[in-house]
């Protein structure tokens, strides 16, 4: 069994209270595994199953600069004025901050992220 599988096999049998967000700045994260196919969900499906509601994931690898630039514009924009974490709308919110740096970062540095959720 290989690493991803383990960590699925822990966030499918953890207890989760209320869990909302999750922003995996791992490479592949929204991918499967081509050496095992008999496996349906990747990581990002694993914590939507687990009752994420909101999981930004990534399609290939990811540049580690471009990740925190993209995180830091992310939740400047998730927590806004009133201080405390809102991820209604993470969706909108990923494409305006990807935005924001559009001309900081190659696009296929832009396009990496995916929002799965609501």
């Amino acid at each position: 069994m290989g690493l991803r599988s383990l960590f699925k096999k822990y966030i499918i049998r953890s207890n989760w209270q209320n869990p909302q967000f999750a922003f995996l700045s791992a490479c592949h994260t929204t991918v499967g595994d081509k050496k095992r196919p008999d496996e349906s969900i990747h990581l990002a499906e694993a914590m939507q199953f687990c009752g994420f509601r909101s999981v930004i994931g990534s399609m290939w690898s990811v540049d580690n600069e471009v990740a925190c630039e993209v995180i830091s514009a992310l939740y400047r924009k998730l927590i806004g004025d009133s201080k405390k974490l809102d991820c209604t709308g993470a969706a909108v919110v990923l494409h305006k901050a990807v935005r924001l740096l559009h001309k900081k970062i190659p696009l296929e540095q832009q396009i990496v992220f995916v929002h799965i959720g609501v």
